[in-house]
């Protein structure tokens, strides 16, 4: 490690000209990056702009030698060659994606490869009263044995924070922190990252939830296109959301969503009195009498709060994907339809992108041209033969009118930020040609130029006749892009509002409540 000379002003970490390359793509160019000691620093920037693969550079993700440029961390120029290596000198990152087993127990997670000892046997007393200890720092009261799987994924993230507090950390990364969580968990995590500035921890956090980094956020900077475009002082510099948007996208956005005249038809798709069990414990109820109807040309959304039911609703409609079936009927232009599995499903018309897209909606193992056409191969196929010359075009042709970014229809998935793997899913729902588009959560992790994207294409299927079923964490989302809302509270539906009644203290009260809607 070379020695740096350090500046007046408290800083720990500096990247400088950080360049990196991957086969066909420069994902980085010349960054820099500069973080005081102490601070929350958030990074902005749409999908695909580089802030992952920068701080993958700075923990040793991408070892030295990947990459051109400089880090410089504690007056020091690193070298890691691991991400051992970068935790060993205090940085934690924290991804997207949880690195937690689900079989296995919080101690067992927060002390995996490095476990207390003693006489050359695991301490697992010891574990557990550290565990106890480490979770009570983050607010946790949960049983040190407790399985990972057995508890939400608020929880989690607060076992992953515990787990780097364990680690001594001193530069804290946390990669979409709240992306899979309700309010009142993403406040909790937002209250803690506050804390630990508080006990000297810096924290670096990218999020795409623009109020979250106003709220709690020293300092931004911006990423595009895979360079540094500015780093903002919050306060000094008077930021707000609409700031933030101008540098991500280079432009101001005059709406968050765009301008839309729905044209509402006749009741394409209804369901009655649809009560479904849990998989796995016999008397759970979770779906609950449900009855509600989606017109042609209608963009419906449903509300409720995590764990209320909605995935739960719309996997269990959709060819009985999840769940026990007790009751309930399915109608698509007024006829009745016995939908038993995914393919029926799909052979009436409906379509369905998951909320969980890495596990559910993609196999990240193939390429972006095999996934758009796996829903409806018998499209592109003859006497059971994949045409080849077909399956291209089609997906070149999604990949311009979705404009997803990468450098080729034979890229795989895997290597494509989460808005780009997101149009992927949606491309492959929308070459099934469906009538009725169910989206769980369709812009999560995602920056706000790609939703707005995303929202239009819901816009235009809509235009089309389609129905469309929108469901979301997000509250001004539904509200700015649905027809309709209807709100479900422990399984059950309580409410549903036009869009010109509907308001988030409305719905929250409807999503918070036992009070069943009229049929």
């Amino acid at each position: 490690m070379t020695s740096i000379n350090t500046q007046s002003e408290p800083v720990i970490l500096e990247m400088r000209s950080i360049t990196k390359e991957f086969p066909g793509v420069k994902a980085l160019a010349d960054v820099n990056l500069r973080v005081k000691a102490g601070e929350i620093h958030a990074i902005c920037g749409e999908n695909g702009a580089g802030k992952s693969t920068l701080m993958k550079v700075l923990s040793g993700v991408y070892p030295y030698g990947t990459y051109t440029g400089d880090v410089v961390y504690q007056s020091q120029v690193q070298q890691f060659k691991d991400i051992r290596a970068s935790e060993h000198a205090g940085i934690v990152i924290i991804h997207q994606e949880l690195a937690l087993i689900p079989e296995l127990s919080i101690t067992e997670n927060i002390f995996l490869g490095n476990e207390p000892v003693k006489r050359g046997v695991i301490d697992w007393a010891e574990a557990r009263t550290r565990t106890r200890e480490l979770l009570a720092r983050v607010g946790l009261r949960e049983d040190p044995d407790t399985p990972i799987k057995e508890i939400g994924v608020g929880k989690q993230q607060l076992v992953e924070i515990a787990k780097a507090l364990n680690k001594s950390v001193k530069l804290l990364i946390l990669d979409e922190p709240t992306a899979a969580l309700n309010e009142s968990d993403s406040q909790h995590l937002l209250d803690l990252i506050l804390g630990l500035k508080g006990r000297g921890i810096t924290s670096i956090i990218i999020s795409h939830k623009l109020n979250e980094i106003e709220q709690i956020a020293d300092s931004i900077t911006i990423i595009r296109d895979g360079k540094s475009i500015e780093t903002l002082d919050v306060k000094a510099d008077g930021v707000d959301e609409d700031r933030i948007i101008k540098g991500m996208v280079g432009r101001t956005l005059e709406s968050r969503f765009p301008h839309h005249e729905p044209k509402i038809g006749d009741v394409l798709f209804e369901v009655k009195n649809w009560t479904v069990g849990h998989p796995q414990v016999q008397d759970r109820l979770v779906c609950k009498g449900s009855s509600f109807f989606v017109r042609r040309g209608e963009i419906v959304g449903f509300a409720g709060l995590m764990g209320a039911g909605r995935t739960e609703l719309a996997r269990s409609v959709f060819g009985r994907s999840y769940g026990r079936y007790i009751t309930g009927s399915i109608y698509k232009d007024g006829k009745e339809l016995h939908l038993k599995n995914v393919k029926q499903a799909i052979d009436a018309g409906l379509g369905y992108v998951t909320e969980d897209r890495k596990s559910l909606g993609l196999n990240l193992l193939d390429d972006i041209k095999t996934t758009t056409v796996s829903a409806a191969l018998n499209k592109i196929s003859r006497h059971f033969v994949v045409d080849s010359n077909k399956e291209f075009t089609v997906a070149e042709q999604y990949r311009k009118s979705l404009r997803t970014k990468t450098p080729s229809v034979e890229e795989g998935v895997a290597k494509l930020s989460g808005g780009n793997q997101q149009k992927v899913v949606l491309a492959k729902w929308m070459f099934t040609d469906p009538d009725l588009l169910i989206l769980d959560e369709p812009t999560r992790g995602i920056d706000v130029g790609a939703k707005y994207e995303i929202y239009g294409i819901i816009q235009q299927l809509a235009n089309q006749g389609r129905g469309v079923i929108v469901i979301s964490s997000e509250l001004p989302e539904l509200l700015g892009l649905s027809d309709r809302i209807y709100t479900i509270f422990e399984g059950a539906i309580t409410g549903v509002l036009n869009k010109d009644e509907a308001s988030q203290e409305s719905l929250m009260k409807l999503m918070t409540s036992a009070r069943k809607a009229a049929a």
